[in-house]
């Protein structure tokens, strides 16, 4: 990490050390980013020993993150609301927006909840966004009621026009008995008709014994998880229409021949289901 990054980390967090990895900065490591400590770096590697490709999955996960937002630009959406966006760099929304569709000026907000990740956002925004049109909020998922009004309160966001949503790899972080679908049902019901809805969620199939391992071993980070059976995942859309298609493994969503086929006849090996949907004229 850069030492000028890192001492404006720690003035703004007032963080003196680090106790726990945070999956957000693993994250990070695994993407090829360099916004990670030696902790974390520590835990990634030891993941590696029991599942090889789960660095390949990550990636998978944010090549499928371009394609949707390439999608919903590709449909006129102007508008990104990516909720536990962790560090917004290495190709999320606003990066891809303004250099694919750069004349439509999209708006891009991020939410984090872990006070590094958003400090993190809004260091690297600072740097590399324009501030007119992209910025970060503090705020959690849960946390609907008030969350959602901080939102609107940036200015970027027009309720009266499409929204882009994005919950991408962080719904396997909350167990059932946080009833995480109640917050997702809140988020459908305030956006525009012709809003897109966009899910990825880490999910392995039960014989795959050293991916639950490895989810087993996030208990140790800042976020413990929770993997979902594709069928139990695609609760989260509602009654919002799939696009083609539909719920499947992220390798599989739409590809457009950039990622190379690492997973070979397995598309499971990705590690991550997703999905995109979108809100018609007559949902409420």
């Amino acid at each position: 990490m850069h030492d000028d990054v890192d001492d404006r980390l720690r003035a703004v967090t007032g963080m003196s050390s680090l106790e726990k990895p945070s999956s957000a900065r693993v994250y990070d490591y695994f993407l090829g980013g360099d916004h990670n400590y030696a902790i974390d770096r520590e835990f990634a590697e030891q993941q590696v020993l029991r599942v090889p490709e789960i660095g390949l999955g990550m990636r998978s996960n944010r090549a499928f993150i371009g394609r949707a937002v390439r999608y919903a630009l590709d449909a006129g959406i102007r508008q990104f609301v990516d909720i536990g966006s962790g560090l917004p760099s290495q190709g999320q929304a606003h990066e891809i927006a303004d250099r694919e569709r750069p004349e439509l000026s999209a708006h891009v907000v991020y939410v984090d909840n872990e006070q590094i990740a958003h400090a993190h956002s809004e260091i690297l925004l600072d740097q590399s966004a324009d501030p007119e049109r992209h910025t970060a909020v503090f705020g959690d998922y849960f946390e609907f009621e008030d969350l959602w009004p901080e939102i609107l309160d940036t200015g970027l966001i027009d309720i009266d026009e499409p929204v882009c949503l994005l919950v991408t790899a962080i719904l396997h972080f909350m167990p059932p008995e946080t009833r995480p679908e109640r917050a997702m049902a809140f988020y459908r019901e305030q956006v525009a008709p012709g809003s897109a809805l966009v899910l990825s969620h880490g999910s392995v199939e039960p014989e795959n014994v050293r991916a639950q391992q490895v989810a087993a071993n996030y208990a140790k980070t800042t976020n413990p998880a929770y993997l979902r059976r594709p069928e139990e995942f695609e609760v989260f859309f509602g009654d919002w229409r799939l696009v083609d298609p539909g719920v499947v493994w992220t390798v599989e969503w739409n590809q457009d021949g950039a990622e190379e086929q690492w997973w070979e006849d397995k598309p499971s090996r990705a590690g991550y289901v997703a999905g995109v949907a979108l809100k018609s004229e007559h949902q409420p």
